[in-house]
């Protein structure tokens, strides 16, 4: 399984400085962190980061992410626009794949409102990116606030959309703190799997648990190499994406941190 490097495991670098780590560290992929993509932009064209990215031979996996996408209400224009927009960046850099957040659960809201709400936007949205030839992946959350938690109902999801350029984000993270089940990952079909974000979590209670208590994989309790071979009975060894999201990490020299990221992983993996 190949590695990939998100640019949420580096906040505090630039959108060059992460495309020189995955480069150097030796990282095939590299997830685009939304708000630095923006930062860049700024200064250069979409045509300047392709260039980049086909200079350092490094390949632009996703840009993270659209997020609140469902139950934005009066956002929701926003929500769209950000959307094309990304899509529109992607399909010009050769990126093929936009990741899209849930939004939180409304007061009273039943799961059927859910699914039928996560359809609706997915279906749109891929149109949207259908245009630019490039991919909608739903990441969910396992937060409690969250409208779509587990597995499970992001798969029904997406199996209810039932179109070949829909998929799923699978965060290790998220997947422990939803309470999904080991079970589930053989039940999907592993073409709609289109990244796995990889990483461990400290040994605390699930309601205690935010994105500052992932760890690098191998230093938790996650189950990562279960996880892996769950994943590889249905056919998924493609890649897995280092995502941490650790402000500690994020103080860490970047090149040292991905270096060591890195290892830990391919070590993890191994068991």
């Amino acid at each position: 399984m190949q590695l990939g490097w998100n640019g949420a495991s580096s906040m505090k670098a630039d959108l060059e400085t992460d495309i020189e780590i995955a480069k150097k560290v030796g990282f095939p992929f590299l997830e685009i962190w939304g708000a630095k993509l923006r930062h860049y932009l700024q200064r250069h064209s979409v045509a300047e980061l392709a260039d980049r990215f086909k200079e350092s031979g490094v390949k632009p996996l996703s840009i993270n992410s659209v997020d609140r996408a469902t139950f934005s209400g009066k956002d929701f224009d926003g929500v769209e626009k950000t959307c094309r927009e990304f899509a529109s960046i992607a399909g010009q850099i050769g990126c093929e794949t936009l990741v899209v957040m849930p939004g939180k659960r409304p007061p009273g809201v039943t799961d059927s409102e859910v699914k039928d709400e996560t359809v609706a936007v997915l279906e749109a949205f891929g149109d949207i990116a259908a245009t630019h030839d490039v991919k909608i992946a739903l990441e969910f959350l396992g937060f409690p606030t969250s409208s779509v938690r587990t597995l499970e109902k992001a798969w029904e999801i997406v199996a209810e959309v039932d179109r070949p350029d829909v998929g799923l984000v699978i965060d290790t993270f998220h997947f422990h703190v939803g309470g999904s089940q080991l079970g589930s990952l053989r039940r999907i079909d592993s073409s709609k799997l289109f990244i796995l974000h990889v990483n461990d979590c400290e040994d605390r209670p699930l309601a205690q648990l935010t994105d500052a208590n992932r760890l690098l994989p191998g230093h938790g309790v996650l189950p990562l190499k279960r996880m892996v071979e769950e994943l590889k009975s249905i056919g998924y060894d493609r890649l897995a994406s280092i995502e941490l999201l650790r402000p500690e990490y994020w103080e860490r020299e970047p090149f040292e941190m991905a270096a060591e990221a890195k290892a830990a992983t391919e070590k993890a993996f191994k068991g």
